[in-house]
């Protein structure tokens, strides 16, 4: 039986003025869009950017907003994943251009599922790259079918932090995508916590550092 599949929305923190980037955070499995939204005042506390907080479209047990049906760590299902991947980036373009920001402003972000989008979002062959990746307790996913361009990250700003302990999304994907992206030559900033699957006190100050840099931002 095919899961419950529901348009994605999403909240929105608009900018202080005029907007000079955007922030898409993306939550993890069985959250809601307003399960990171206390993370736009920590990163971007100024306001300078607009915030984007999607929800995923599926519903599934035991709960919450899912962005694909977990059947294997690292391996998303295919037909749901590539299901989201569409719906994700038809949402992604048309709310960048209601808010006046292009993708080469935009830095995209998430946590667990949330993070394996941003992956998908940023490093697909079929899309443009963002101004930089926020990827926290994630993983970049294999798909049949799914397409990565990694040669194109090269100088791509990228935060990736995971937790040692991490007993649900282990510390070797972390370390996977850490290494693949060093070897394309993107500008990868990596971070590692003694917790396990949750957001560290300083990933967050190494994801603000990465926004900054990625948009030029002043501290």
């Amino acid at each position: 039986m095919a899961p419950e599949r529901s348009p994605i929305v999403h909240r929105i923190r608009p900018a202080a003025g005029e907007p000079q980037g955007a922030l898409v955070l993306s939550h993890g499995r069985g959250a809601d869009e307003l399960d990171l939204m206390p993370l736009l005042d920590l990163l971007d506390p100024e306001q300078r950017l607009v915030g984007l907080l999607p929800r995923g479209p599926l519903s599934l047990p035991p709960g919450g907003a899912h962005w694909y049906i977990v059947r294997e760590i690292g391996y998303p299902d295919e037909e749901t994943f590539t299901e989201t991947f569409r719906e994700t980036s038809a949402w992604l373009d048309a709310a960048l251009e209601e808010a006046g920001v292009p993708m080469e402003r935009t830095v995209l972000g998430g946590f667990s599922q949330g993070a394996v989008m941003s992956y998908s979002l940023g490093l697909a062959a079929t899309r443009p790259r963002p101004a930089g990746i926020i990827a926290m307790s994630g993983f970049i996913p294999h798909v049949e079918g799914f397409e990565l361009d990694l040669e194109s990250a090269a100088g791509l700003p990228v935060s990736i932090s995971h937790g040692t302990y991490d007993p649900v999304i282990g510390v070797d994907f972390g370390h996977d995508a850490r290494d693949r992206l060093r070897e394309a030559e993107a500008d990868v900033h990596y971070r590692e916590d003694p917790v396990a699957h949750q957001i560290a006190p300083g990933a967050l100050t190494q994801a603000r550092t990465l926004l900054q840099q990625a948009l030029g931002l002043s501290s």
